[in-house]
């Protein structure tokens, strides 16, 4: 009786020791599987997570008639300024109005009616830009003397070229542009290509040691235009080398005649032809061909060679400063001086 009690109790420990063994397996294959999970847990939690955009960022922006602070990727935009205009539709941004009265040709999408008709450049329509509600009004020269109202319908911010110091005022705009609106990817890539151009515009200008004029027809009448001027491009970051240096800045350019293109005797003859694109109402236009290539111009370097270049006046004359306009005018110097 004695044994089987000694056996019974052998049993007993032998059934403790193997439930606990099992157990011991159990709760280790468990652990592990436990562990595994709060790792990952605490992988996800600890984990760097990207931070959201932040809405409602704001932005500042000064400008030469003052300063705007707003808030970055405003959605109803209002432009009255045709290069602003351009970089924005090259950027993919939406635009709600505009001034439709005299668009340049490669912006004639924005004549739709789905775009609000601002009124013009020189007189904005007050009336439907207060209804409109805009979140940011763009505007440079043509509108300038409107700022204060404008401005008083919403921010307002002057983006005109400064034509003294064309490449860094463009430059600075277009970069705005990008920041504003999350687009400084693109803009960097169209600046980049850009810079490319104008260099190579530089190593054929340099290498030629040639001289060119700029000249503006309206209504049968003829302006030059020099360094500095609203078309000095073509001499301050295009290399072409001016045949008179004392040409004075002016909005208009200088009256001159066509005796001093022959004097001058340019080997390029750049013309804008500014009533192909603004023309009085009743009038027939002269071509600038017709006006420009007379008996005295014949005379000079840039006929013989076939060098009077007619520059584009939508380009150079409505619009410019813009990532439309100044790769094309870049590319017509080129083409016009190879």
């Amino acid at each position: 009786m004695k044994a089987k009690k000694i056996s019974l109790l052998f049993m007993s420990l032998m059934l403790v020791f193997a439930l606990a063994a099992c157990g011991s397996n159990n709760s280790s294959s468990s652990g592990n599987t436990s562990g595994g999970t709060e790792a990952a847990s605490s992988t996800n939690t600890t984990e760097p997570v990207a931070a959201a955009p932040a809405e409602n960022e704001e932005m500042t922006i000064k400008h030469q008639l003052g300063e705007a602070t707003l808030k970055k990727n405003p959605a109803k935009v209002v432009v009255f300024d045709y290069g602003t205009l351009e970089t924005l539709d090259k950027l993919g941004v939406e635009i709600a109005a505009v001034p439709q009265g005299n668009l340049p040709s490669h912006l004639e999408k924005y004549n739709d009616s789905k775009y609000t008709n601002a009124g013009t450049l020189f007189e904005p329509d007050f009336e439907k830009l207060n209804a409109l509600k805009p979140d940011v009004i763009f505007i440079s020269g043509r509108s300038s003397e409107a700022y204060e109202e404008l401005n008083k319908i919403a921010p307002t911010i002057f983006m005109g070229v400064d034509t003294q110091n064309y490449m860094a005022s463009f430059t600075e705009n277009v970069k705005t542009m990008g920041e504003l609106f999350g687009k400084e990817a693109e803009v960097e890539q169209e600046l980049a290509a850009i810079n490319d151009s104008v260099k190579a515009v530089n190593d054929l200008t340099s290498a030629s040691g040639k001289k060119g004029l700029i000249i503006l027809t309206t209504g049968g009448k003829v302006s030059a235009f020099g360094p500095g001027s609203r078309f000095g491009i073509i001499h301050d970051v295009l290399g072409v080398t001016p045949v008179d240096e004392s040409i004075k800045v002016d909005t208009h350019g200088n009256s001159i005649s066509f005796e001093f293109v022959a004097e001058k005797n340019p080997d390029y003859l750049f013309v804008v032809d500014r009533d192909a694109v603004v023309t009085e109402e009743g009038k027939q236009a002269t071509s600038a061909k017709e006006i420009v290539e007379n008996d005295l111009v014949k005379k000079t370097n840039a006929y013989k060679d076939g060098k009077i270049v007619y520059l584009d006046p939508s380009y150079w004359y409505l619009s410019g400063g813009g990532l439309i306009s100044v790769p094309e005018m870049i590319k017509e110097v080129q083409e016009g001086i190879q």
